[in-house]
């Protein structure tokens, strides 16, 4: 069986943006709603803020997630994330099958 890949294949990209380590745990913990980064880092469990940060990052690109920032009035920005619309509808099917 042949591992080349000649052309845009949606399967082989999924896999190649779930398979790092960590991320799994990022999107089960965005199931059930919106969470700020340290709330999510607890959530995860284990993986280091910079790791952490790294893997939201390369959530963002292919808009499996979005991040927004509350503004803290004189504190430090709130970076809230959620899983987008897409996803969000996805596992809601899922859980009514």
């Amino acid at each position: 069986m042949s591992t080349e890949h000649t052309g845009f294949c949606p399967v082989y990209r999924a896999i190649g943006v779930l398979q790092e380590k960590w991320v799994l745990h990022i999107v089960r913990a965005l199931l059930n709603g919106e969470k700020g980064f340290n709330e999510l880092a607890r959530a995860v469990g284990g993986c280091n803020s910079a790791t952490l940060t790294q893997r939201l990052e390369h959530l963002e690109t292919p808009t499996l997630i979005t991040k927004r920032t509350e503004d803290s009035h004189g504190k430090l920005a709130r970076s809230v994330y959620s899983l987008t619309p897409a996803r969000s509808e996805e596992h809601t099917s899922e859980l009514q099958s």
